[in-house]
């Protein structure tokens, strides 16, 4: 692999880490940012690396406590999905 690939990917993880979920307090409050679809998306999208940082930090999770459930779920699973070539790495008869 070239050296400019290599620096192309690795300037990729560090700019897609700096967007990594951090931890949240749970406050029972007004003014509590609760997460939804599109951050859910986005959470899936960086989710191996956020994964690989959560490991060395206890302030980064991969999944934020601070969502409305089912479509937060939604979007993350969409997220990781995309990473993953949904059905375009299906088995070819």
């Amino acid at each position: 692999m070239k050296t400019k690939h290599i620096l192309l990917i690795a300037c990729i993880m560090i700019v897609l880490s700096s967007c990594a979920a951090k931890v949240h307090q749970v406050k029972i409050d007004d003014n509590t940012h609760i997460c939804g679809f599109w951050l859910g998306l986005w959470h899936g999208v960086i989710s191996p690396i956020t994964f690989v940082i959560s490991l060395f930090s206890d302030t980064v999770t991969v999944w934020d406590v601070n969502n409305n459930g089912g479509w937060y779920t939604f979007g993350f699973l969409l997220g990781i999905g995309a990473l993953s070539g949904g059905s375009s790495y299906s088995s070819k008869d």
